[in-house]
């Protein structure tokens, strides 16, 4: 059997798109089922309140260390920096 170009240009082009259309389904698909699930682990979480946080020290050796990592970058003297605060993330 001897196939025409354009026959065959066709077939390709109609795989490619039905191809294309089962990918869009699908994401679709997946898009509603994970709503779905997600919505109901939203609803059944109850939320809690928030506990307090308890005040960390950091140590005057991580300070220090901080501050002169700083002036280091900076190309200053560690004299001639003022850190106001630290927060530990």
């Amino acid at each position: 059997m001897d196939y025409g170009n354009l026959f065959v240009c066709v077939m390709g082009m109609g795989t490619v798109f039905f191809g294309l259309i089962c990918l869009i389904a699908l994401t679709r698909l997946m898009s509603i089922a994970l709503r779905g699930s997600r919505q109901k682990a939203e609803t059944a979480a109850e939320p809690r309140p928030a506990e307090p946080v308890a005040r960390q020290t950091i140590a005057p050796e991580m300070v220090a260390a901080v501050s002169a990592a700083i002036a280091e970058e900076l190309g200053t003297d560690i004299s001639g920096i003022r850190i106001l605060s630290i927060k530990r993330l």
